[in-house]
C-alpha cells in the first residue's frame, strides 16, 4: 500500500503561490486581450466586406482545428526568433512568459470570437434598424447599441471560457514555465511526492473552479430573473 506524506506541502506553499501568480497573471491577460481581439474578429466576421469576412473566419477555424499545445509550442520556439530578428532581443532571453501569454491570447480570441459573435446576433434586428434610423453610423451602432447588449448576455459563456482558460493554462509545461501546475510537478519530482503534490494541485483547481462556476451560476439567475 502506498503511504502518503503530506509533510512537504507546506514548505512548498511559497513556491506554488508564485506558480499561482503565473497562472493567472496568464489567465487574466489572456482575457482581456482574447475577448478584444475576438470583437474585432466577431465584427469582421458579421462585415459585409468580404476580405475581412474571409480572414476572420480563416482565423478562428485555423486556430479551433489546432490543439493548445501545438499552438503554445509554435510560440515558444517562434516569437524568441522573430524578437531577436527584428527588434535586437539579446539572444537567450527568457520569452517564455510573453510567449505564453501570445499563444493563450490569440488562440482564445477564436473561441471568444465565436461567443460575441453568438451575441451580436442574439440582439433583435430592429435595434439596428433604429440606430440607422437615428443617423448612427455602423461604428456607432455596435459600439452604443449593440454590443453593451450583446456582452450582457453572453458574460455567462465569457467567464466559463475563462475558466477553461485557467485549467488550460497547465499546458504551459511544453515551454518549462513554472505555473502552478509545473511547480506543483517540480517539488513533488524532487521530494519524491509527486502524487502527494499532483493530489494537491488537483485539488486546488477544483476549489478555483467549481467556487467560480458557482458564481457564473449563480450571475445566470439573476440575468433571469432581472
Amino acid at each position: 500500500m502506498y503511504e502518503f506524506d503530506w509533510s512537504s506541502i507546506p514548505g512548498a506553499l511559497p513556491y506554488l503561490a508564485q506558480g499561482m501568480r503565473i497562472s493567472l497573471e496568464i489567465t487574466v491577460t489572456a482575457i482581456l486581450a482574447g475577448i478584444v481581439w475576438g470583437t474585432l474578429l466577431a465584427m469582421m466576421r458579421l462585415s459585409s466586406i468580404a476580405p475581412l469576412s474571409w480572414f476572420a473566419a480563416g482565423y478562428v477555424n485555423l486556430f479551433r482545428a489546432v490543439p493548445l499545445v501545438m499552438v503554445l509550442l509554435w510560440f515558444f520556439l517562434i516569437i524568441p526568433h522573430l524578437l531577436e530578428t527584428l527588434f535586437g532581443v539579446p539572444r537567450g532571453s527568457d520569452m517564455r512568459l510573453g510567449s505564453a501569454i501570445a499563444g493563450f491570447s490569440l488562440f482564445e480570441a477564436a473561441y471568444y470570437s465565436e461567443i460575441i459573435r453568438a451575441g451580436i446576433q442574439s440582439v433583435p434586428k430592429g435595434q439596428m434598424a433604429a440606430a440607422n434610423a437615428l443617423g448612427m453610423t455602423y461604428g456607432q451602432t455596435m459600439r452604443l447599441v449593440v454590443l453593451p447588449q450583446a456582452f450582457r448576455n453572453m458574460v455567462p459563456l465569457l467567464l466559463t471560457q475563462g475558466i477553461i482558460l485557467f485549467q488550460d493554462t497547465s499546458l504551459v509545461y511544453v515551454s518549462a514555465l513554472a505555473d502552478f501546475f509545473g511547480a506543483a510537478y517540480k517539488v513533488g519530482d524532487r521530494d519524491g511526492r509527486l502524487v502527494e503534490m499532483l493530489l494537491f494541485a488537483g485539488a486546488v483547481y477544483f476549489v478555483i473552479c467549481f467556487a467560480f462556476s458557482q458564481l457564473v451560476r449563480h450571475y445566470q439567475k439573476k440575468l433571469k430573473t432581472a
